[in-house]
Formats: structure tokens, C-alpha cells, sequence
């Protein structure tokens, strides 16, 4: 007897025992006795004594299996009858302990393997009984779409070729000055995609550019080197606004008023000049077309440009960096404007304010936007722009983001910014003569 996992065949050892393998484990089952045939694993029939075994053996060997698969021993060879001949020796010998590999024939009782999905019985139940039936495991058409797709899908909703989308118009002309004297929070672009927003989806909108910098000029390709006229002669040689507004090429129903380097001299001309917070109220009031939007984009500083923003504007909508040093300026910014609102422009209100540059990998920013919403309540947008370098790498370009990728994070922000500015007009009508 070797300890190989099996008895020898007593043909070979000369024992008289019957042949058993240790793995034998069946009701009732005792050395020496004989079960049911249909309860063993594997039922062998034996030669009748005294025949030999040889070639002219014809009775193939009769292999019974168990009902259940599991039953099985694990190391039993499968014994079958070769040629319609079999070898007596060999077949009564059980091979050694190795991993069971089921053949083709036998791979219907063969267990599942354990890395294969098995669908389950409510599955399969389910489908049997319609099938339509859908899994909760299967993704949704927004999850099964690719991101080049959905992206395409958002380049569309934003650019509106076809003009069907429309945003809401206000019933007055909303003249928002964009204000903030921290520089490099996002004015300037803040007004510029605010406006392409607005103007692709059927609004009427004016961009005043009263930086000396000249950058909204710029990030809407508007000519304003020196010798263009510009807001410069509004100011101060009362110059007509219509005289001085340039269409945007390639955006329908937008138009701006550029500015000049001429622009960074005028707080010191206008200080002698007579009603000199209220040129720009004039020149706005003067226009003989109308305007859904006007925004004016201000400098960052508190000077006579930014006062002269304030009185002819009747919100403000003020861009927040999501940093310290945003709040900390914040609050100068609205002693400002409530000491405009009590003595020159009663009507001015702050009715927006944007989050911009939010980086949601940070406390601060999350900190920043609690802080802020708490003291603003409802005048917070609910959406935010993120740092998205599309946004920055527009100007160079001469376009907003809204048409250089109208795909990205940055233009979807600020689509979405402009919808809610414009829900929110046509709920609250505002205006010159209101």
C-alpha cells in the first residue's frame, strides 16, 4: 500500500481487499460492504472470478456517475472504454492526485469556474419574462457616450448654429458693471464670455471696455491701437457712443467700445470737467439702439473710471477669486458702492456674484465658497468657474472660450453663469427708467 491517495489494485499487491479510494463517502458505506450501485461515485465492475484478463476481453468496463457533480472525487481519472477494449489493470487503477481538467464531453459536469460572471436567477427569471428587460448594470446612454461626444454635444448647445436656443430677453435694458478692485480675479474675462453667451443665444449686448489696459478689446478682436476711436472720446469730448461701437466679427448682436492707452490720462482730465461721475450714464443713455445687456468692464482700482461705472449702471456683479486676499478687498469694494448708492445712483444694487478660479482640490476654495455664500445668500451664482487653461489661452487667440473650445469646462461654467443671469432678469425686470 502506498501512501499515493489511492489502494493498489489487488491484482497487482496479490490483497485480497476490495479496491476503495479514501475519498469514498457515501450514506451507509462500510469496509467490506457493498452499497447501492447508483449511490457510488463510481461503480466498477469487475471480471467473474477465474477469467483472465486479456485481449479477447470483449465486456467494456461500466462507468455509473453520481447524480451531483460535487459529489465526484476530485482525482479520479474519467474511466472509459478504449477501442471498445480496455485493459483491466489500467482501468481499475485510479490516477494520482491531480487537479481534475474536464474534457469537452465532460464539461457539462464540470463546476462553473469561480472568475466567470454567472448571471443571476432574478436576471434570468426577469428576462425570461420580457425581453426588453434591461439590467441595472447596464450604463445609460450619458455613461455609455464617449467623452469626445459629449463634448461635441456641449460644443453645440453652446455655439447654437442654428439660433433655436434662445436665452431669456429681459423686458428692460440691464446695464451691469463688473467691479472688483483686487486685480486678477476675472473681470475682464468674466464680461467677455458673459457677453458671447448671451449674444449667441439671442441677446443684444454691449461691451464697454473702461480698462486702459484694453483687454476685453482683446479677447474679443476688437481694433484698439492708438488713433481708433474709443471710449477715451466718449468721456471726454462727448462723442457719441454709436460713433465709437465696433461690431464683433463673427458674433451676431454683439458689439464694443473699445479702449485706448488715451484711457489711462482721463482720470486726471475729468477731474475738472463738470458732472464728471456721470459722463458714461449720458453717453449710455444717448444710444439710439436697444440693448438687452450692457456691461461695463471696470479697472482695478476705485478712481473716477470705476465711479463713473457705478452711476450708470444699475447692478454690479462682482467676480470673487476663490483665495483669501478676494474677501479681504471685498469689503472696501462695498463701502464703495453703498457710498454711490446714497449720494449718486440710488438704483444701483450688487445682484451677482460669480466664483471664479475655483480649484476644487483645496479647502480654501471650499472655505472661500461657504464664506461667501453665507453673507451673499441667493446673490451667489450657483455656478462656478473653474481653473480650466482653455480660459487663458483664448485671448492670445482673440476670442472668448465660448467659441475657441466650447467643449471645455471653462465655457460650460460660464454658459451656464449667463443662463442663470438671464433666469434671473426675466424674473426681476431692472432698467434705467424702472
Amino acid at each position: 500500500m502506498h501512501d499515493d491517495g489511492r489502494y493498489d489494485d489487488p491484482r497487482v499487491t496479490g490483497s485480497t481487499s476490495d479496491p476503495v479510494s479514501r475519498e469514498t463517502d457515501y450514506p451507509s458505506w462500510s469496509p467490506g460492504a457493498s452499497g447501492p450501485a447508483d449511490s457510488d461515485p463510481l461503480v466498477l465492475r469487475d471480471e467473474p472470478a477465474g477469467q483472465p484478463a486479456g485481449p479477447d476481453t470483449t465486456e467494456p468496463a461500466v462507468v455509473r456517475r453520481a447524480p451531483d457533480a460535487a459529489t465526484r472525487p476530485v482525482n479520479a481519472a474519467d474511466v472509459r472504454a478504449t477501442s471498445g477494449r480496455r485493459n483491466t489493470v489500467a482501468a481499475v487503477r485510479f490516477e494520482s492526485a491531480v487537479p481534475h481538467q474536464p474534457t469537452a464531453a465532460a464539461a457539462p459536469d464540470a463546476a462553473p469556474v469561480a472568475d466567470a460572471p454567472v448571471a443571476s436567477a432574478e436576471s434570468l427569471a426577469a428576462v425570461a419574462a420580457d425581453p426588453t428587460y434591461v439590467s441595472r448594470e447596464t450604463p445609460t446612454r450619458e455613461e455609455d457616450d464617449p467623452p469626445l461626444a459629449m463634448e461635441a454635444m456641449r460644443a453645440v448647445q453652446i455655439l447654437n448654429p442654428s439660433g433655436e436656443v434662445t436665452m431669456p430677453r429681459p423686458h428692460r435694458t440691464r446695464v451691469m458693471c463688473v467691479a472688483n478692485q483686487k486685480g486678477g480675479v476675472g473681470k475682464t474675462t468674466t464680461t467677455v464670455n458673459l457677453a458671447v453667451a448671451l449674444a449667441l443665444h439671442g441677446n443684444r449686448v454691449l461691451v464697454v471696455d473702461l480698462d486702459p489696459q484694453g483687454n476685453a478689446s482683446t479677447g474679443l478682436n476688437v481694433p484698439h491701437h492708438t488713433g481708433i476711436p474709443d471710449v477715451y472720446d466718449c468721456l471726454i469730448n462727448s462723442v457719441p457712443l454709436a460713433e465709437v461701437a465696433q461690431a464683433v466679427e463673427g458674433i451676431p448682436n454683439l458689439w464694443c467700445v473699445p479702449a485706448t492707452i488715451d484711457l489711462a490720462g482721463a482720470e486726471i482730465e475729468l477731474v475738472s470737467v463738470v458732472a464728471r461721475e456721470s459722463r458714461l450714464d449720458r453717453a449710455i443713455a444717448a444710444y439710439p439702439g436697444q440693448f438687452d445687456y450692457v456691461f461695463i468692464d471696470c479697472p482695478p482700482s476705485l478712481g473716477l473710471l470705476t465711479v463713473n461705472a457705478l452711476v450708470a449702471a444699475q447692478e454690479v456683479l462682482i467676480p470673487i477669486q476663490c483665495e483669501y486676499y478676494a474677501l479681504e478687498g471685498l469689503n472696501q469694494l462695498i463701502n464703495n458702492i453703498n457710498l454711490v448708492r446714497q449720494h449718486l445712483n440710488p438704483k444701483l444694487d450688487v445682484s451677482t456674484i460669480l466664483l471664479t478660479m475655483y480649484d476644487r482640490r483645496t479647502r480654501l476654495a471650499d472655505a472661500v465658497e461657504q464664506d461667501v455664500r453665507n453673507h451673499f445668500g441667493d446673490k451667489v451664482l450657483q455656478a462656478v468657474i473653474p481653473r480650466n487653461v482653455r480660459v487663458s489661452e483664448a485671448p492670445s487667440y482673440g476670442q472668448s472660450v465660448m467659441t475657441y473650445d466650447p467643449g471645455s469646462r471653462g465655457a460650460t461654467s460660464y454658459f451656464e453663469a449667463a443662463q442663470e443671469i438671464a433666469e434671473r432678469g426675466v424674473k426681476e425686470p431692472v432698467g434705467r427708467n424702472a
